[in-house]
């Protein structure tokens, strides 16, 4: 993750990179306008930027008639201000924005014209002391210094090894997915004795060690989901109520989550946290949501009319779906082992005292010790995207329109399964898709995930792929281990 603050990486990414021998300087001359390149060493560079008042005159002198057409002066009428007299009240400040229009114009066309990849954004030189008088007979320069993104080659061949690990749907995780679905497409019924499983609607009430109310303590109303509960003692406590029914429970030991005692008690989660105390608990009521049948009305509702006819259809089709969650789970620690490892492996340097003062000029926010402790994973993120820029580069890989709405859709359609098997007919889900990438941030995002996905793929189709079986336990292990 990239340090608090430090906002997008901006790159200037051209068809290559362009490098001078250390010491050297390049002329670049436009019209009259003299700019000079000089290393200062293997991925830094100053360029120098003379402009005369051959170079700016007549855009200044534009921008001053043009301003004087626009003036509305006291004793003059509209449009018809002297030019003199703009130039007398304006024209220092039309010179800046003149002259700082010029150098940023000049700037970015040279480094599009040498074909720099730089990383960042061009700044002044730290120690340039030069002051201007700002009038139309000064010959100005400016020093910018570029931190320039390094040269490597990408080197992957079938001799890079790596596991991929196919995992199978367990009995318990299906059975739990297929009680979850069962259960959301329940009816709630108010059974008279609660199970472990119910949800007791309650008024829990603060109270002493002797059972007595605490005054001015605390009272809320609250739905108990006994599932939640996590000491046993206390969970037996719950089961078999009645309405009406009153246990005293320790909370911290009942739900040992300051979040869910939070929501219970109306409170925030540090007084949660903080909170040590016994509550009695008065039920008022006892849910259950009752599990769906298994019958052709259930299975219609999740997957279309007669697409599955019998509990064995249903099971396949519920094991399909958790063996693809678990596909993805294994293609995303795959992604992260070739991640890790091509960085280890491709060990460049960077610009890094240019990219922190880049990053404090750009956030001014950013304190020194943001800075410190989060320059390592920025330096990290930065250069996978140099080396992803490398692959695609390399292999000509595009990304089309027609990727990123294909996969806007698979995103979309990932979510609305999250609460319904049935997956939306195909004509409804392109125009959710639509409406999501018509989002900006939404758009680059699933851009990069595209652009991520195709450089994985080119990665996966040269490096050597080894299959292993694994129980979804032991995955997890390994992928807490690491």
């Amino acid at each position: 993750m990239c340090c608090a603050g430090c906002g997008d990486i901006w790159f200037l990414l051209k068809s290559h990179i362009s490098y001078l021998p250390s010491n050297c300087t390049s002329y670049y001359i436009s019209e009259k306008m003299n700019i000079t390149q000089e290393k200062t060493g293997n991925l830094n560079a100053v360029v120098k930027i003379k402009i005369a008042p051959a170079d700016y005159t007549g855009k200044v002198e534009k921008a001053i008639k043009d301003q004087a057409k626009k003036a509305q002066l006291p004793g003059f009428r509209k449009g018809m201000v002297p030019a003199a007299h703009i130039k007398k009240m304006y024209g220092k400040s039309i010179l800046v924005e003149e002259v700082n229009n010029l150098l940023n114009d000049t700037l970015s066309n040279y480094i599009a014209e040498q074909k720099l990849e730089i990383l960042g954004q061009p700044l002044p030189k730290m120690d340039d002391e030069r002051e201007f008088k700002w009038d139309n007979t000064d010959d100005f320069e400016f020093d910018y210094e570029l931190g320039l993104a390094p040269a490597f080659d990408v080197n992957l061949s079938s001799k890079d090894k790596f596991t991929e690990y196919v995992i199978k749907a367990d009995q318990e995780t299906l059975e739990s997915r297929i009680k979850n679905i069962r259960r959301s497409y329940g009816k709630m019924t108010n059974p008279e004795v609660s199970a472990d499983d119910d949800v007791l609607y309650a008024e829990l009430t603060q109270v002493a060690e002797d059972g007595a109310v605490v005054e001015g303590g605390i009272t809320s109303n609250a739905s108990v989901r006994l599932d939640q509960i996590k000491d046993k003692k206390i969970l037996k406590s719950l089961i078999g109520l009645k309405k009406d029914d009153e246990v005293t429970i320790d909370i911290q030991k009942a739900f040992d989550d300051a979040a869910v005692i939070a929501k219970a008690l109306n409170i925030s989660e540090e007084e949660a946290t903080a909170l040590k105390a016994n509550f009695k608990l008065h039920v008022k009521n006892v849910n259950r949501l009752e599990e769906s049948d298994l019958n052709q009305e259930f299975f219609d509702k999740l997957f279309g009319e007669g697409t599955v006819t019998d509990e064995a259809g249903f099971r396949a089709k519920i094991t399909e779906e958790v063996e693809s969650m678990f596909k993805q789970d294994a293609e995303r620690k795959l992604s992260n082992d070739i991640y890790e490892a091509l960085l280890t492996k491709h060990t460049f340097e960077l610009p890094d005292e240019f990219l922190r003062r880049w990053l404090k000029a750009t956030n001014e926010k950013l304190t020194d010790e943001e800075l410190a402790e989060g320059y390592d994973d920025f330096a990290k993120n930065l250069k996978w995207t140099l080396i992803e820029n490398k692959i695609i580069k390399d292999n000509s890989i595009e990304i089309k329109y027609e990727d990123v709405v294909q996969a806007a859709k698979a995103k979309l359609d990932a979510q609305f399964r999250m609460y319904s098997p049935s997956p939306l007919p195909e004509d409804q889900l392109a125009q959710y898709a639509v409406q999501f990438l018509q989002e900006k941030e939404n758009a680059n995002r699933v851009f990069e995930e595209v652009k991520a996905l195709k450089t994985f793929e080119q990665i996966k189709s040269v490096v050597t792929l080894e299959q292993k079986d694994i129980d979804y336990d032991k995955f997890l292990a390994l992928v807490e281990k690491k």
